[in-house]
């Protein structure tokens, strides 16, 4: 599909390697969902969502999550006006096209569940008044790992509402010396406008790709291959919590935006193999004994990708 591979062409002009990550994250895009994004600091999380906006015409805005953000800071609140009298309505940063939630762990989960209802609804409800998002609506939320002082853990209602959790790895030797000659040669991430990016599309063709990847076919083979994945993650003896059922409509629009990003207008085993990880590592829970013995959630979901069988 041309256009989604200028805009990973114009992303790689910023960001070096993290392949897997600039993939993964145009998928979301094209599938209509909120991608979580999940490194240690200084991995590209927060540049790369800011060279998705500046190539896409989406307006963008971004909230820095601290310990002492409230719920009201994110949705926005009533201010009553002395010369009106009467009350105003104050529009907090939630509502735009693209919201960059940045290290959104940095906060209680009070102030965390202020963006609930906007991933879930597309919607904000302001003292008894629904507000409803623009379209479209897309959250990209960063976090630290929780073993980072001054983090809390992400509630599973919220947690759900990801599309995918996307884990982001340090760059090899290589990919780290061609940022280093990057910013030597007067690279500033700061500055974007001075990378030569150029708008690949508008609002109107995000919203047209997105009915282009409803309409990828899906036999039903593979429907199936998709069901048994997901109910082996509910049977599987390591593992507490399996996926919902928003999981498994997850998994099939990834990989219908998958196929698309192939310049394909069906599924094929291979898209459903490679978006399972990234779609359900945040859907399951271990048994605390695993997680204690230091078990990864992506060794038990290899397995189950091993275990059940891939229709011909």
């Amino acid at each position: 599909m041309e256009t989604l591979e200028r805009i990973k062409s114009e992303v790689r002009k910023v960001i070096v390697g993290q392949d897997e990550m600039i993939e993964l994250a145009v998928v979301g895009l094209v599938a209509g969902g909120h991608v979580l994004l999940e490194g240690v600091p200084g991995t590209a999380k927060t540049l790369l969502v800011k060279t998705l906006a500046h190539i896409i015409s989406l307006d963008f805005k971004r909230i820095q999550f601290t310990p002492d953000l409230m719920p009201a800071d994110i949705t926005g609140t009533k201010i009553f006006n002395m010369q009106t009298r009467a009350f105003e309505l104050r529009k907090g940063p939630v509502f735009t096209n693209l919201l960059l939630a940045d290290e959104i762990n940095r906060t209680p989960p009070k102030t965390q569940s202020g963006l609930l209802e906007a991933m879930a609804e597309n919607a904000v409800t302001i003292e008894g008044e629904m507000l409803e998002l623009d379209e479209p609506y897309m959250v990209f939320a960063t976090q630290n790992p929780l073993e980072y002082e001054g983090t809390y853990p992400l509630p599973e209602a919220l947690l759900d509402r990801f599309l995918m959790k996307i884990n982001i790895d340090y760059p090899s030797a290589e990919e780290e010396f061609m940022v280093l000659k990057k910013h030597h040669l007067g690279f500033d991430a700061g500055k974007l406008s001075n990378c030569a990016l150029e708008r690949v599309c508008s609002r109107e063709e995000i919203i047209q790709l997105r009915q282009k990847a409803v309409d990828i076919n899906v036999e039903d083979p593979l429907l199936k291959y998709m069901t048994c994945l997901i109910q082996e993650t509910r049977k599987n003896p390591m593992i507490e919590v399996g996926s919902s059922p928003r999981g498994t409509i997850a998994l099939m629009k990834c990989s219908k935006a998958l196929a698309l990003l192939s310049g394909r207008d069906y599924v094929l085993p291979e898209d459903i193999k490679k978006i399972f990880i990234p779609t359900m590592r945040h859907r399951i829970v271990l048994k605390a004994e695993l997680e204690i013995e230091g078990v990864k959630v992506e060794k038990v979901l290899k397995n189950i990708l091993d275990k059940v069988e891939v229709p011909r």
